[in-house]
Formats: C-alpha cells, structure tokens, sequence
C-alpha cells in the first residue's frame, strides 16, 4: 500500500503499535524506525507501506510469484492511487502479471488528485483507468469507492475470479480525497474549490454506511454513540501509550539492517 495506516488496521495491528510507530518510539511496529509511510506486520500478512509512487507494485508481483512457485491459493491484495498509474513500475507489473498469471489484485484508488495534479493531467485514460490493465490482457472493473458494501462484494468478486481463472485482476475504486496530500498541502488549496470538497463529502462513506445500516439493516443511532465511544477509547489509549513509550535508544541505530 502507499497510504498505509487503514489497511494496517484492517489487517489486525495493534493500534497502540501502529500510534508509536508514529511517533517514532521504540514500541511501534517497525521499532520506532519506519515511520508513517512505512508500516509492517508481516505476522499478519500486511507486506508494508512504501512511500515512492508506484513503486511497491513490482514488490506485490514477486510475492504473487512466490505464492505460485510454492503452489499457494493465497492472493496479494496491492493498493495504489491513480498517481502510480503512469509510472513505469506499474505498466511493467502489469505486463509480468498478465505473462505470468500472478494472483494480484490491483487495486487503484482513484482519488482524483496525483498531489495538487488532477487526474485528467496525469493519466491518458483518464475516464477509465482500468483500461491500462485491459491493455494488457487484465480483467477489469470499476467500483463505487465510496460506498464500502459495494467495495466489498467488488473485492469477493474479484477474488473469486483471480482463483477460478489463475490470473490477475485490476479493480478501480472511484473516490475522493477530503483533505490535503500531506501536511503541507492545504485542505483544498489552489488546484480544486472548497464547494468541490464540500459536495464530495456529502458522500462520505462512512455516512452513506451509516445510512444504509440504519434504513436497511435494522440499526439504531445508540448503536452508532456505542461505537464512537469505544474508538475514542482505542485511540485515546493509543496516544498515551505512544506518548508515554521511549525513543529507539541510539545504540538500536543499526539493529535490523542487513548488511
């Protein structure tokens, strides 16, 4: 993944791990030494975060190929943002995926935005991502990435056919970023209108989930206060644990380093 944190997560880390490794102590996951961009569990499966555009895609190739040398039916799930598209990394992944028959699912998060570039700028096939990877003889879809049920069974699918067919998938999540690229960038800045971030955020998914289960699937507002309280308890007992957790000592600088 680039942007790590909610796959980390979802993926089962330790909240209290994963705030230290952000604030760079000695408890975090990867000791205090990788940092926001680059988390990793490898117990639980989560291969990483890698913070150069595109550049983990190659990666998630090897550990598919690996899967079909030892004759696995485990499936890498590999996250990037439309900005990776273009890059070189990602046509030459895509072309040894498709000649191999690697079980990945590319899963691109089209958020609209490479940084400050909107989309239309940055990739060719702007109005359809996924056909970079029809280019290359991959199945592809598109899916609504901000209704998280759809998300969901677009992802079982693909799933599905990546093991009955032996062969990758590429699935395009439409979305949309609310706040800046990095904390240098302003919540809207100067390349989108704050009514553009106003309207988007009227899809929200986690309030279009919240609808859903309320008008669909028999759910109730306190369901949603009891929810809120519990994780403000885990992140705020995250934060006390990272606050209270020691910096890597300096003798540690050159632990974990292969030389």
């Amino acid at each position: 993944s680039y942007r790590d944190h909610g796959h980390c997560l979802a993926r089962g880390s330790d909240p209290k791990a994963i705030m230290a490794e952000l604030f760079g102590r000695s408890t975090g996951l990867c000791k205090g030494k990788g940092g926001s961009m680059h988390l990793i569990d490898v117990e639980r499966r989560f291969m990483g975060g890698y913070a150069i555009v595109g550049g983990h895609l190659p990666l998630a190739a090897g550990a598919a190929f690996a899967i079909n040398y030892r004759n696995g039916n485990q499936i890498v799930l590999c996250f990037f943002g439309e900005g990776a598209v273009p890059t070189g990394a990602c046509h030459e992944t895509l072309n040894l995926a498709a000649m191999w028959g690697l079980p990945v699912l590319f899963l691109c998060e089209n958020n609209r935005y490479c940084m400050g570039t909107p989309v239309e700028r940055a990739v060719a096939l702007y109005a359809d991502v996924s056909k970079n990877a029809v280019a290359y003889g991959i199945e592809a879809g598109c899916v609504d990435g901000m209704d998280v049920l759809a998300v969901r069974d677009a992802v079982d699918k693909a799933v599905d056919q990546i093991r009955t067919n032996k062969r990758p998938f590429f699935l395009e999540a439409s979305t949309y970023r609310f706040l800046g690229h990095s904390m240098a960038d302003p919540s809207h800045g100067h390349y989108r209108t704050k009514s553009e971030v106003d309207e988007a955020k009227k899809r929200d998914p986690l309030l279009l989930l919240k609808t859903k289960l309320l008008d669909e699937r028999g759910a109730a507002e306190a369901d949603f206060t009891t929810l809120e309280q519990e994780v403000k308890k885990i992140v705020d007992e995250a934060v006390d644990f990272a606050e209270t957790s020691p910096v890597p000592a300096v003798e540690a600088l050159a632990e974990d380093v292969l030389t």
